[in-house]
Order: C-alpha cells, then structure tokens, then sequence
C-alpha cells in the first residue's frame, strides 16, 4: 500500500512520535539525552514550530507541537530526525551501519481542548509508566522537569490552554486505560484525538482517518 501523503496544517496542535530500529536503545548517557534536548532548541530556532511538551526515553520520545504552516511540522521533524540519525552515528563512530529509526515519524492531531491535557499528561508521565523514577518531573529529560525547575534546555513555548494549578498531581495521577487505549490507537492509526465531530471535521481537512482501521 502507498503512504498516505501527509497533511499537516498550521495551527494545529500535535502528538509526534519516533522509535529507534529494534527498539535498540539510542539514549544510553545523558551526552545521548542532553545532545537530542540541544537539537531540540536547534529545531526551535530553524522552523516555525512551537514545542509544547517532550519527553526523550531510551528509545524513543514523544513530542507535543504547534506548527505556524501548513509545512512546518513535515519540515522540522524530518530535519530533526536526519539531524540526530547523522550525529548519533558520527558521536558513536557507527557512520554507514543503517538506519537509527524506524521509520518516518508518527503523528496525530490534537483538539485544543481537555484533550490537549490528556496527550500532554501521556507524555510526561511515560518514564513514570515505564517505572524508571518514582515521580514523573524527576525524570531530568522531559518537559515537565524543565517546567517544575524553571529551566529552558529546550525552549518551550507557551501553551495555548492555561496550565492547570495542580499540573503535577494531574501527571503523576494514573491513566485509565480507556485513555491509555485511545491514545495508542491515535499513534497506531492517526487517527485525530478529540471529540467526535471535532475528529470527523479534522480528518476531513488533513486526509486522516476519523475512525480506527482494520490492519492489513
């Protein structure tokens, strides 16, 4: 089957995520991790794009972006991901061994509403999920660190809904799986996440599905 092309509209928030081949681990010291937070600024300053949320995991991660243009959010993610593919080899002296991830990246849109929460609380707590600290803003490479210590390693812009009063708690709460399982059909499928009128309309406009498909 061909790719389907991809749409992606300024304006709209998203979810993108990319994985290393073999879910090989890619962030193996924090020179990894802190490398990948300075591509991120780098990205910042070179595109249009606005970075709302991140979180680097060993092998992979998650952002939540606000491209301006229609192409922004193609154009950032792509040069993000060759970027950081030529520099990992170069840093590792593995230049020529293949490909650092799986594919192209994976993304969904997001309606700017308690949706936007919900995808935002999903990536923050995933080294919680993944019981590598006990409270997610302890984990040093994530937005919600950056947030909770007032630093800007990766320049984070401001968020288009008002940050709740009790952020932390709401990310250290845990997920329902009903959550869980919609949220992992959106990065499966890009399928668009939020209300259902919302979802059809959107998928109308960037030729994404509205509803979860079979697998071929």
């Amino acid at each position: 089957m061909p790719r389907r092309p991809r749409f992606a509209t300024g304006g709209h928030l998203f979810h993108v995520l990319n994985r290393a081949v073999g879910r090989q681990t890619i962030f193996a010291s924090d020179g990894d991790y802190l490398a990948f937070e300075r591509l991120l600024a780098e990205t910042a300053e070179r595109f249009p794009l606005r970075l709302l949320a991140y979180v680097i995991m060993p092998n992979h991660w998650h952002l939540v972006v606000w491209p301006v243009g229609d192409d922004d959010l193609s154009a950032a993610i792509q040069w993000l991901t060759l970027t950081h593919t030529a520099r990992w080899h170069t840093a590792h002296e593995t230049v020529g061994t293949g490909p650092l991830y799986q594919g192209r990246f994976k993304s969904f849109p997001i309606e700017s509403d308690e949706h936007f929460y919900t995808v935002c609380r999903y990536v923050e707590r995933n080294p919680l999920r993944a019981n590598l600290v006990e409270r997610a803003e302890a984990w040093r490479f994530s937005s919600l660190w950056q947030w909770h210590n007032d630093r800007t390693d990766a320049p984070l812009a401001p968020w288009p809904l008002p940050r709740h009063a009790e952020w932390l708690g709401r990310v250290n709460a845990v997920q329902t799986e009903a959550e869980l399982a919609a949220l992992r059909t959106c990065v499966t499928r890009g399928v668009p996440f939020g209300h259902p009128a919302w979802r059809r309309a959107t998928a109308l406009q960037l030729g994404l599905p509205a509803t979860p498909g079979l697998r071929g």
